[in-house]
């Protein structure tokens, strides 16, 4: 098992990001010459990760509030900055996961369409758009105040991995609103 690499990025005052690390698992996937994109929405599919999607990653900041996101990557490389204009600058490759805790801005540094990505959300939840625009909080705060940690990671599976770090990630009113 590849641990992942985690990134803790804080509320800037635009975007909200998240008390939950951003997990980089880097070149965790060996991917087949022949259908990649389908081998991994089966992975995705068999760990919860549904409601899939292949693209490049946008390249402006963005985030999602009602729903937690992963990216694994299947063609190319690019960098991708996350938590803003301020935020940390990852470089990702054919081969590579990266979650996405809601609240996360995220944008590619470079073209939409240097990586290629299969993505998914937890459970197949529907996901929104949010830009950091004047008006999208509080309520984008409640949303991701109010989203469940997934009980599966989107590459190992149930009980290992995201939901054993994002659990002793949680922040204290979540913990007292669970009673964890």
């Amino acid at each position: 098992m590849i641990l992942p690499d985690q990134y803790l990025l804080q509320d800037n005052g635009v975007f909200p990001n998240s008390h939950l690390p951003v997990l980089h698992y880097p070149q965790v996937l060996h991917l087949p010459s022949l259908f990649p994109a389908m081998h991994i929405r089966g992975l995705l599919r068999h760990n919860g990760w549904t409601n899939n999607w292949r693209a490049g990653i946008y390249t402006y900041h963005h985030y999602h509030s009602i729903t937690h996101e992963a990216m694994a990557v299947i063609k190319g490389s690019t960098k991708i900055q996350l938590g803003g204009e301020d935020g940390i600058i990852l470089p990702i490759g054919r081969g590579d996961v990266l979650v996405i805790p809601a609240g996360v801005a995220h944008r590619n540094t470079g073209r939409e369409k240097d990586v290629i990505c299969i993505g998914g959300y937890p459970e197949g939840k529907d996901f929104d758009m949010n830009y950091g625009l004047p008006g999208e909080r509080p309520q984008t705060d409640r949303d991701i105040a109010a989203l469940p940690i997934p009980v599966a990671d989107p590459v190992y599976g149930l009980d290992t991995g995201l939901p054993l770090i994002w659990q002793h990630s949680v922040d204290p009113y979540t913990a007292l609103r669970e009673g964890i």
